[in-house]
């Protein structure tokens, strides 16, 4: 939703959810002068299906959504190693840099670990 107020001096514009509260301090100040105008932006879209998401999909190798998921979640390099059974740090970086390979032990661990399937961390 857009927000436009107009006076000969005064042009505001306001984007996103606005609160009620907001929206009345502007009718108290501008009267009638202020219009509400639906904004473009405010439709819904699948982001699955746009050419962004299949952009990006296409670049997402294991590595990179076990970094995704680990960032999520807060964890360190180190403390993702401990929770799959005391891999090493460098060990962590290499698999989310892709130079080295996820095993499926490892994958089955992130699957359970991060609640998701464990093809997000399979070539």
């Amino acid at each position: 939703m857009l927000a436009v107020v107009k006076t000969p001096l005064i042009r505001i514009q306001i984007k996103g959810r606005i609160p009620t509260r907001l929206i009345s301090l502007l009718r108290d100040e501008y009267g009638t002068q202020v219009r509400l105008v639906p904004d473009k932006d405010d439709e819904l879209v699948d982001v699955f299906q746009t050419d962004w998401y299949r952009k990006i999909k296409k670049t997402l190798t294991p590595g990179v959504n076990m970094r995704i998921y680990r960032q999520n979640h807060r964890l360190t390099q180190v403390q993702l190693g401990e929770r799959l059974g005391g891999i090493p740090k460098q060990h962590i970086s290499n698999m989310e840099n892709d130079r080295r390979p996820i095993s499926k032990k490892t994958a089955m661990k992130l699957a359970r670990l991060f609640h998701v399937s464990v093809e997000k961390f399979i070539a």
